[in-house]
């Protein structure tokens, strides 16, 4: 069966018959894939009111432990995003009363976000939802293949130097 880069690629061929295509029916896949999947999830996630970023402000916090609480320079590193739109995200969650927001008192230059009781509820029962929703768009892959597949996107990933923020070859990127 073919897919939509299937026939792009094959209008390549046909037009560039001097150059391999491959490479671009890769990336464009892992790109349509994202765009497919990233259009599921926000909708999975406008059922529960929330935005996708909100999801992943509240995840991190949720998967932080408690007392669910990091330093806005911690969320900015987690979220990949700069110091303005986390300051601007946590605004609107503060706002929702997901979080709450305060001067750390070990280190008044520090500002600690904390999940409050109303968000924790919210991202444990979003969660739910949001596991068994990957696990239907994924379900024409065994076990095996999301295993594989998993573990090429990760060689990927980390050639392309994305790798956990702990880690010392981590580039600190926040633009993405």
């Amino acid at each position: 069966m073919e897919d939509n880069v299937d026939w792009r690629l094959n209008q390549w061929r046909t037009e560039r018959p001097d150059i391999d295509p491959t490479p671009m029916g890769v990336v464009a896949r892992i790109q349509r894939a994202s765009r497919l999947l990233e259009r599921e999830l926000r909708a999975n996630f406008a059922a529960h009111d929330l935005q996708l970023w909100e999801f992943d402000v509240l995840g991190t916090l949720r998967r932080s432990g408690p007392p669910y609480q990091l330093t806005a320079g911690q969320l900015v590193e987690s979220a990949m995003v700069t110091s303005g739109a986390i300051t601007n995200r946590i605004d609107r969650l503060v706002a929702r009363g997901l979080v709450t927001r305060e001067v750390d008192p070990s280190n008044r230059r520090s500002v600690l976000i904390t999940l409050t009781e109303r968000g924790r509820k919210l991202i444990d029962d979003v969660v739910v939802a949001h596991v068994d929703l990957e696990a239907k768009l994924l379900n024409e892959l065994s076990g095996g293949d999301q295993e594989h597949l998993a573990g090429l996107l990760r060689k990927l990933l980390t050639s392309l130097g994305d790798y956990s923020p702990g880690n010392p070859l981590n580039q600190g990127e926040t633009d993405l």
